[in-house]
């Protein structure tokens, strides 16, 4: 077996499964008893302790030339050169003597900005999440691989000196961008390595005056490209999924001179009460080949989605060719749309509204949606979750860098950029109700076919947003929230509330002054 720079990974003594087959992986997922095959065909693991990934445990080796460019703080932390190479010799004396899994895949569908990444694991399962996540190759291609990235998973080995190190734990995700190596250990979670990939794309693309992006996108038949962007229960996935369009990706995306590319091959959905009515094109991809995560599975290997005895974040990867309508080469052109997605729990912004440039960097480095009460004992009102670029704990980079790149791409691509609360109308939670699914539906469905263009516009108080007074198939009642709400007065306090939150979040931006969008936020 001829595996191109092989003797650079410094490992000793040890027998190599180089891009197994699914079929080898899933033969040797159940004979090492890593996991259970379920009636649904696809394989069910368990990750251990961490069912989710470790943000306290991400370091970055602080060294010249990468140290300018990082923006270094609780989510990108430094770790000394000497410490990452102490960690590092301990992963690779770990891995040898072993059966090790080598997967070589790419992260990114276009041809002029993709990355060759290399897996190193001990674990058959890890190597086939990474199979479904990343690109695979064709047979050429991995006739002359060579890695732009090597990643080193020893899941089972711990750091015992961490408290000498200054680390928080045991656990370790380190990244040395000059020697372009990941080490992860402690961890059996599957989602480090796919985020891993990630943030080293959100540091790469943005240096050669790409995009990185953390949303779904898909395309339509006239061939326009639009993107969603949201965090967690906004609907990213949902919406995205259109029976009129094709998928380009469901999460991850980069923006190159080209167009738009997927930066992976696969999905990461989550699972938790999964519907097939409601949701059936995850559910219909949940066959051989795809990879349940911390599901519960009973003695005839039925899959419980409702149980949540193990995590509320139980997950499926699988290829992106088990949604039917996929886009096969993964990219599009320019987008022609981008909308934001906000789940506001306090119920006052609009169902939808369009942005201008500089009120679309405003909302993009805002990154809001909040989440409901409930959650947490005690909480009895809607939180606000702000989250730079709807995706900063991958940010490796200032969060400025990557929204002076989306003005510049919209500007120069004419592109609309529109906002859709996907949240509650007629009240905040507790009071109102949420947004229903055909009305948000109908609001894209106008955004994508341009029909909301012909429509009249009004202006929101404060938040100085356009919202359209009629669209297609949705009430006109519930366009401008203020009407739904029956206490008018409790709706000015409940808006002004959420315009104090932003500007507050805001403030950290302020200091820059070449690129204050301040004024294109709400105003008391």
């Amino acid at each position: 077996m001829n595996i191109k720079d092989f003797d650079k990974l410094g490992l000793t003594n040890v027998k190599v499964h180089y891009n197994p087959s699914f079929e080898e992986l899933f033969k040797d997922e159940i004979e090492k008893k890593e996991g259970v095959e379920t009636s649904l065909g696809a394989v069910a693991v368990d990750t251990g302790i961490f069912t989710g990934r470790s943000p306290k445990d991400k370091y970055f080796v602080k060294q010249p030339p990468s140290e300018k460019y990082i923006a270094w703080g609780e989510i990108n932390q430094p770790i000394s050169k000497e410490v990452f190479d102490e960690l590092f010799e301990k992963t690779k004396e770990y891995l040898s003597n072993k059966d090790i899994y080598i997967v070589d895949a790419f992260a990114g569908a276009s041809e002029e900005s993709k990355k060759g990444i290399r897996v190193v694991s001990e674990i058959a399962w890890q190597a086939h999440f990474v199979k479904n996540m990343l690109i695979r190759p064709t047979e050429d291609e991995l006739k002359n691989f060579s890695p732009d990235f090597t990643m080193y998973v020893a899941a089972n080995l711990r750091n015992d000196r961490f408290k000498e190190h200054g680390l928080n734990s045991d656990v370790f995700i380190v990244f040395n961008i000059e020697e372009n190596i990941a080490i992860i250990g402690g961890t059996w979670y599957g989602g480090e390595i796919k985020k891993g990939v990630f943030s080293m794309m959100n540091y790469w693309l943005p240096l050669e005056g790409k995009l990185s992006m953390h949303c779904s996108a898909n395309i339509g038949e006239n061939n326009d490209t639009a993107l969603f962007f949201g965090l967690s229960g906004t609907g990213k996935t949902t919406l995205s999924a259109d029976p009129n369009r094709r998928l380009i990706g469901d999460d991850e995306h980069g923006w190159d001179d080209e167009g738009i590319f997927n930066i992976e091959g696969g999905c990461y959905a989550k699972v938790i009460g999964l519907d097939p009515k409601k949701e059936p094109d995850i559910y219909n991809a949940i066959k051989r080949d795809a990879l349940l995560e911390n599901v519960v599975v009973d003695e005839e290997g039925n899959v419980d989605f409702e149980d949540t005895s193990k995590t509320e974040n139980t997950r499926v990867s699988y290829p992106i060719y088990h949604i039917c309508k996929h886009k096969e080469d993964l990219r599009g052109p320019h987008p022609k749309n981008i909308i934001f997605l906000s789940a506001d729990a306090f119920g006052v912004l609009p169902p939808v509204s369009k942005l201008t440039k500089e009120q679309a960097m405003y909302y993009f480095l805002s990154g809001y949606t909040a989440k409901v009460a409930g959650t947490e004992r005690g909480i009895t009102e809607p939180v606000a979750t702000f989250s730079a670029c709807f995706g900063e704990p991958f940010l490796p980079l200032h969060p400025t860098v990557y929204a002076k790149l989306l003005g510049e791409k919209i500007e120069k691509h004419s592109v609309n950029v529109y906002l859709v609360n996907t949240g509650w109308t007629g009240g905040p939670y507790g009071v109102g109700h949420r947004m229903s699914l055909p009305a948000t539906r109908n609001c894209i469905n106008a955004i994508l076919d341009g029909s909301i263009n012909s429509s009249e516009f009004e202006t929101l108080p404060i938040f100085n947003l356009s919202i359209p007074k009629s669209i297609n198939g949705v009430d006109s009642k519930i366009l401008n929230p203020r009407n739904t709400w029956e206490d008018k007065e409790a709706y000015d306090k409940a808006l002004e509330h959420l315009a104090k939150l932003f500007i507050e979040n805001f403030k950290r931006y302020q200091d820059n002054k070449d690129f204050d969008y301040s004024q294109a936020g709400p105003q008391l």
